[in-house]
C-alpha cells in the first residue's frame, strides 16, 4: 500500500460516518444504515443499535458482518468513480460490565455527543464490529485488498 493509498483509506474510514451494515437475522439478509466510530486500535466499528431494529437481530456474539463506507455521490460524479471501502468482521456486543465498554463507549461519543441519552436507555447496545479484511476501491482499476492489519496501522500513525 503506498502512503497515498494510506491517505484515502483515513479519509474514507474516518472522513464519513455512517455505514451500510449488512448482517444475516433469521436466516435472512438485512441492511442497516448505522453512525459508527473507530475504536482506539483501528480494528473495528463501533456501532450503536436499538433491539427493537430489524438488523440488531443479526448482531450477536461472532456473527458475521459485511458493510460499506462511500464517499458522498453527487450528479458530477460518475457513480462508478465513487471511492469506497467494503469491509467485513465478526460482531461483539457490548455490554456495560465488560472492560471494553467505557473505551468503545467514549469513542462513539466523541463522535456522536447526542447519544449520550441512548446509550443509558435498555433497548440500545454498543457493539465491536471487528474488521478482519476489506476492499478499498478508488476508481476503474484502483482496488485494494485489506487486511486487518492495513487498519491496525493506521491507528498507529
Amino acid at each position: 500500500m503506498t502512503p497515498e493509498d494510506s491517505t484515502r483509506l483515513r479519509e474514507l474510514l474516518l472522513g464519513q460516518r455512517l455505514v451500510a451494515l449488512g448482517v444475516v437475522a433469521e436466516g435472512e439478509p438485512i441492511v442497516g444504515l448505522l453512525p459508527y466510530a473507530v475504536s482506539a486500535d483501528g480494528i473495528a466499528l463501533i456501532v450503536q443499535a436499538s433491539s427493537l431494529a430489524r438488523h440488531s437481530k443479526g448482531l450477536v456474539a461472532g456473527a458475521p458482518w459485511g458493510g460499506m463506507i462511500h464517499e458522498p455521490d453527487s450528479a458530477e460524479t460518475d457513480p462508478l468513480q465513487v471511492a469506497r471501502l467494503q469491509i467485513e468482521g465478526a460482531v461483539d456486543p457490548l455490554r456495560g460490565d465488560r472492560p471494553e465498554f467505557e473505551p468503545a463507549a467514549r469513542a462513539f461519543l466523541a463522535r456522536f455527543p447526542q447519544a449520550a441519552m441512548t446509550l443509558q436507555l435498555p433497548d440500545f447496545t454498543l457493539y465491536r464490529l471487528e474488521i478482519r479484511s476489506g476492499r478499498m476501491v478508488l476508481g476503474f482499476g484502483r482496488a485494494l485488498n485489506l487486511s486487518g492489519d492495513h487498519f491496525r496501522d493506521l491507528a498507529r500513525a
